[in-house]
């Protein structure tokens, strides 16, 4: 059987401790990460899930019908799901608990330079031995395995999503400012300036919330630079006055002086954005397949549902990076503690990951890996299955979100200054000036 346990934002972060403390089992620092087939038997108990998920989402409610199958098999089994959605109160939660050598025995974590210390101090298990080991390890999409990897390529978080990010947009919106899908990120400024001659809001932007716009942040430097670029600023090791820093800072610039955000773009939340575009009052939407049953079924407004399109990630001239390359997360991977890894944690792993990528599948949603076939909804536009389709053909390389690669002190600055930069508060260099600082105070 599964409980749940919904923790409020507010809660004071002692009493989420003690909560956790109460089913999360061993509390030693670390096991041994590459025995993943611990000896012994398989004793039913309850095992906990730190997670950072919407609790209504698919991942939970296919991990809840999983688990409730388990537990009827080994009768004493519960996965209790301890769910914290709000990203920066489940950060500070998890690296409390992890400072206190309280972690649960499964919890949820990016490939973050944090993660990546408790990697090496042996803390978690080793996911690349784990996968063979279970026999799994060729049926991940590629994509979805390298976006969990660490920068040295080793991987230790297990994925339960695969997304790809597009740029939906309004064929008649484009067709009445007589402007073209951009063939480069250069080429986004003028369509702006074309579109907003028309009285078209160009692009709808949730800025509410910080990270759609960190999205654009990326997109230049990944183009210019490779994922190399945020994989050394995020260390110390580069700085936003390096080329492809300075490049995204003048072209989000040049994205604010063209107007191609709608007024009072900051204080927009993601629903209301959406709405926008939905509503054929913007043209363009930058989001990822999560919105499918939104964007490409007959739940979209009949007066724009034959309108909708999509292009993926423009290039620049001299890119690094190949155009079938771009935002394709896998989500917040699953972490093992390997201190409480043993061999019923391991069956139960096992159960799971064989059973959970046809359950995601038939929910109409891109598994993580490949052999299942998703199954497409009965109202769903032929743009639903040409995006599950596109998923076969993504490169290696992913533009990653910045948000996940950041420390949370630059990230929140960076977040600030963006929408300052973007409406024109800032110069470029005022931007560049300000982050660079706040990494070497906060990296440092």
């Amino acid at each position: 059987m599964f409980t749940t346990k919904r923790i409020a934002t507010g809660i004071a972060l002692a009493a989420a401790v003690t909560l956790v403390l109460t089913g999360c089992g061993s509390s030693s620092g670390a096991g041994d990460p590459t025995d993943v087939d611990p000896e012994g038997e398989i004793e039913p108990r309850a095992i906990s899930w730190l997670l950072s998920r919407p609790a209504d989402g698919g991942v939970i409610t296919a991990m809840e019908q999983i688990a409730e199958e388990y537990a009827a098999e080994h009768p004493g089994f519960e996965l209790e799901l301890i769910t914290t959605p709000d990203r920066p109160s489940y950060i500070q939660k998890y690296e409390t608990l992890a400072a206190a050598n309280r972690l649960p025995e499964l919890f949820d974590t990016d490939a973050t330079p944090f993660a990546q210390k408790l990697a090496e101090q042996g803390r978690m298990v080793d996911v690349d031995l784990l996968l063979e080991d279970l026999g799994f390890a060729d049926d991940y999409r590629e994509a979805a395995l390298n976006y969990q990897r660490f920068d040295d390529g080793s991987l230790y978080m297990v994925p339960f999503e695969f997304q790809l990010e597009f740029f939906w947009y309004n064929s008649d919106l484009f067709d009445q400012a007589g402007v073209e899908v951009p063939s480069t990120l250069d080429d986004f400024a003028p369509m702006c300036e074309a579109l907003r001659a028309e009285g078209i809001t160009p692009i709808a932007l949730d800025g509410a919330d910080g990270w759609p716009l960190e999205r654009y942040m990326a997109y230049y430097p990944f183009r210019q630079a490779g994922p190399e670029y945020v994989q050394e600023l995020k260390v110390g090791e580069a700085s936003f006055s390096d080329a492809p820093g300075r490049a995204a800072a003048e072209w989000l610039y040049g994205l604010g002086q063209a107007g191609c955000f709608q007024e009072g773009f900051s204080s927009t939340g993601y629903a209301d954005a959406q709405a926008q575009f939905t509503s054929g009052r913007a043209a363009v939407y930058n989001i990822g397949t999560w919105e499918l049953t939104n964007l490409a079924t007959d739940n979209l407004d009949a007066g724009v549902r034959d309108a909708i399109d999509y292009f993926t990630l423009p290039t620049i001239e001299g890119a690094v990076t190949a155009d079938n390359e771009y935002v394709t997360p896998s989500g917040i991977g699953m972490a093992v503690n390997s201190s409480t890894y043993d061999p019923l944690v391991r069956d139960f792993l096992r159960y799971a990951l064989e059973r959970y990528p046809s359950m995601v599948a038939e929910s109409g949603a891109l598994s993580p890996t490949v052999g299942v076939d998703t199954t497409i909804p009965d109202n769903a536009t032929p743009l639903y299955s040409r995006a599950i389709e596109q998923a076969d053909n993504v490169g290696p390389a992913i533009a990653m979100p910045w948000d996940t690669q950041l420390d949370p002190a630059t990230n929140t600055r960076l977040q600030q200054e963006l929408t300052l930069l973007v409406q024109g508060d800032i110069t470029p260099d005022e931007f560049i000036e300000t982050m660079d600082a706040a990494l070497t105070e906060n990296v440092g």
